[in-house]
């Protein structure tokens, strides 16, 4: 390759860092370069994103080139270089023509938590379809594939982590629009980071050669693979709280563990059940888009998906049915409760009764004057007292 295409090729993809005060008007660009706190708790970022604790700036890290042969490095951009939306595009259209004279080159443009300013910027200088950014730039979006013939569209993936302390799964959001040499990811939340993947990407040439589309299966591959980790940390979770339910008598603490672990595998269920149908096409090789040197990739994805999907179907049926025999063993341990304390009751009752009866004190009752009437009634009470309380031991009562 010629030295001129040499300074063609930029390694990084671009990672655009949309932190700002919620007083910045949303069109402008912040100077200051911050980066994004990554130590955020963020659990259940579909439902809420963290952008409202961003502080100013937006940080450019890289404007990415990449080719099956060479990927060259370059140092991070001075945001200061790109401070207004005018010079960003005029950067990212400069790229676009300098991609457009390799043969074999495609853009990587990576977007986090952007402002609607940004995502139009990117949308009008690639022409994007405006209804599909809208909704990669929705982090409430639904998972789902919308490639046509050509393998163009976008991809919504949840992107799942298990966070060991409080065994709490937390959800991101990352979307991958596939167009002719350019790929656009735009991710939301915690779990988010793709820094992994373009490394991989990176470093794998054979995976360069498959164009934008390489650009979607490691994203993919990354989000499915922690859709099975998740899974199987969920399901240490379900067997060390069946071992506690089943081996003393479970609590109201118990069943509110069950209620929980329950409601973290239904994030997991969020992000896999709706990709359930395309894994099966994936699986059985029915994606006509897909070039046959990639079918065994997503392939092994389709598979994974499903395998995520049976562990947390499993998940959710084991857990309905520990919560259910958890209920039922409160329930007996009540009942067992309840049959204790009505027999102490029952014994009680015969002293008490007797103690009442001679303690009305009427002038015609013969036991009074009966130098042999106390013992006697204290020895009957005793009786009787002992004959309840045998009773009740043998019927399993006491």
């Amino acid at each position: 390759m010629a030295t001129s295409t040499h300074h063609l090729l930029m390694t990084d993809l671009i990672e655009v860092d949309a932190r700002r005060a919620a007083s910045e008007d949303a069109a402008g660009i912040g100077s200051g370069a911050t980066m994004p706190n990554q130590d955020h708790p963020c659990h259940g970022q579909q439902r809420r994103s963290c952008g409202d604790s961003r502080q100013n700036a937006r940080v450019i890290r890289g404007l990415g080139l990449y080719t099956p042969d060479d990927v060259l490095p370059l140092d991070e951009l001075d945001p200061q270089e790109l401070s207004t939306d005018e010079q960003l595009d005029v950067r990212l259209r400069d790229l676009r023509t300098r991609c457009d004279q390799l043969d074999d080159g495609f853009i990587w443009i990576g977007l986090f938590e952007p402002t609607r300013a940004e995502l139009d910027l990117v949308t009008r200088v690639f022409d994007i379809p405006v209804l599909l950014m809208e909704d990669a730039a929705n982090p409430d979006q639904r998972p789902k594939f919308e490639l046509d013939d050509e393998g163009h569209g976008l991809a919504v993936v949840k992107i799942l982590d298990y966070l060991d302390a409080t065994s709490d799964v937390t959800t991101g959001q990352v979307s991958v629009y596939v167009g002719d040499r350019f790929a656009v990811t735009v991710r939301f939340g915690r779990g988010s980071d793709l820094r992994p993947i373009r490394a991989r990407l990176q470093a794998d040439g054979h995976l360069r050669s498959h164009g934008t589309l390489a650009v979607l299966y490691t994203v993919l591959d990354g989000a499915v693979d922690g859709y099975l980790a998740v899974s199987e940390e969920i399901a240490i979770d379900v067997e060390a709280l069946e071992t506690e339910i089943f081996a003393q008598t479970p609590s109201v603490g118990t069943t509110n563990s069950i209620y929980r672990l329950k409601r973290e595998n239904v994030e997991i269920r969020r992000a896999v059940q709706p990709l359930v149908g395309w894994a099966h096409e994936a699986v059985n090789e029915r994606l006509g888009w897909l070039p046959d040197e990639l079918r065994p990739y997503f392939r092994d994805i389709g598979d994974h998906l499903l395998r995520a999907h049976d562990a947390t179907e499993s998940a959710d049926s084991l857990l309905l049915a520990m919560l259910m025999a958890s209920t039922s063993l409160q329930d007996l341990q009540q009942n067992r409760d309840m049959r204790k304390i009505s027999a102490w009751v029952a014994i009680a009752a015969v002293p008490t009764a007797m103690a009442g009866i001679y303690g009305m004190n009427f002038d015609n009752m013969p036991e009074l004057r009966w130098s042999l009437g106390y013992p006697a009634v204290l020895v009957l009470m005793g009786t009787i007292c002992a004959l309840l309380y045998r009773g009740f031991r043998r019927s399993g009562w006491l």
